[in-house]
């Protein structure tokens, strides 16, 4: 039975409830008012009156509303510097819900990532994207972006790819790659820079350095052997000089390295047979000379090995074609005299045309085999049979130790 005045009471509470809450409103506060009223009955029910959610950060809102402005701000800026759309990517590029553009994608409300391979636009890069401070992924591959890297790039602290590959970016190599402190892959291929290539690029914690078919000149730099790089390709540039004498001294984890199409004079490095994960090493289409180390014969998961186009003499070292994971072999078009019967074996791809290899065809002319290029160069020679990688190893990292 309820008792008598019950009702009575709780419409003055709830009245009285709702003058507060309106008064509270209309003197422009923004705090919530919450008042529990039961039902007086026994029964657990009851109403929540009041504004505000007790689980909201006041200050999320304007912080998020902040970077939203910043990430529209820079994306318009850039798309006011593309003058060529022809696939209309930038159609979708309106309003400011960034993360609904084409090509953008985001984690929460900020701006990740940014792939536009092969969306053809034409136009340049805007110092505006620096303010897309959350950016980790930046692939725009295959278009027709010119001029230089903006500065500002410096800033992106949480960029961690940069591929900008297939474009018309031109000039020295952009200093301020070097700069991202985040930066593991950098992708330069295809475009037209010119000039040296630095040497802090191989003291960056780089797992992939691509900057083949370029107008790169001058020499490698000497700390190649230094970089933490997984992937080196300096293919097709217009490099000159040796084959810097600490690649592979210090025992990096480099598993492809090409080098093929440009100006390399000297030796291979012996150090070379310090690659023990190399899986492809191209250094094609140079002018090498001397002898083919012995300690090639050391890279045990080496897939690919080309050695074509260049002035190497000698006899192929035996324990090259014992390799037991080489898929192909080429060594056409030098001075080899010889090769052992292991090689003839193979049942790989090996091609040894265009040589000096007495009995077989398709090699040189006589004459052309009678002056071999570079008969007098030295090149460090390790006597060794049986060749012992793991001393090689050790040898090559104490003499090159200060």
């Amino acid at each position: 039975m309820k008792k008598k005045g019950t009702n009575n009471n709780n419409f003055s509470l709830l009245s009285l409830s709702l003058f507060l809450n309106c008064l509270i409103l209309t003197n422009g506060y923004s705090i919530g008012v919450g008042v529990g009223i039961g039902g007086g009955d026994g029964d657990d029910g009851g109403v929540w009156i009041g504004g505000g959610n007790p689980n909201s950060n006041p200050g999320s809102a304007p912080n998020q509303q902040q970077t939203t402005n910043a990430a529209y701000n820079a994306l318009q800026s850039w798309k006011s510097a593309i003058t060529e759309d022809p696939s209309g990517v930038l159609k979708t590029w309106v309003g400011e819900d960034v993360c609904s553009y084409r090509g953008v994608f985001c984690s929460g409300s900020s701006i990740t990532s940014i792939d536009l391979n092969k969306a053809n636009l034409k136009g340049t890069i805007v110092k505006d994207l620096s303010l897309l401070s959350d950016l980790t992924i930046l692939h725009l591959n295959s278009n027709r972006f010119s001029g230089q890297i903006p500065d500002s790039f410096k800033n992106l602290d949480s960029l961690q790819e940069l591929d900008l590959s297939n474009n018309r970016f031109s000039g020295s190599f952009p200093q301020v790659t070097l700069y991202i402190p985040n930066l593991v892959y950098l992708d330069l291929r295809f475009n037209n820079f010119t000039g040296s290539i630095p040497e802090n690029l191989f003291n960056k914690q780089l797992d992939a350095i691509l900057l083949n078919n370029n107008q790169f000149t001058g020499e490698i730099p000497g700390n190649l052997g230094y970089s933490t790089a997984s992937v080196i390709n300096l293919a097709n540039n217009k490099l000159s000089g040796e084959i810097p004498t600490s690649f592979g001294i210090t025992g990096s984890k480099l598993k492809e390295v090409l080098f093929l199409n440009n100006q390399l004079t000297g030796c291979i490095p012996e150090s070379v047979g310090l690659f023990s994960d190399i899986e492809v090493f191209d250094v094609s289409f140079n002018s090498l000379m001397g002898h083919v180390p012995d300690t090639i014969s050391c890279l045990s998961e080496i897939e690919v090995l080309n050695l074509g186009h260049n002035k190497f003499s000698g006899d192929l070292p035996d324990l090259v074609c014992t390799l037991r994971n080489l898929i192909n072999l080429t060594v056409s078009f030098n001075f080899f005299s010889g090769f052992s019967s292991q090689c003839s074996s193979l049942s790989v791809g090996f091609d040894f045309t265009g040589n000096c290899i007495p009995g077989k065809g398709y090699q040189r002319p006589q004459p052309d085999c009678s002056a071999i290029p570079g008969g007098q160069l030295s090149c460090l020679r390790i006597p060794a049979q049986p060749l012992t990688c793991a001393a090689i190893s050790l040898g090559l990292k104490v003499a090159s130790s200060p």
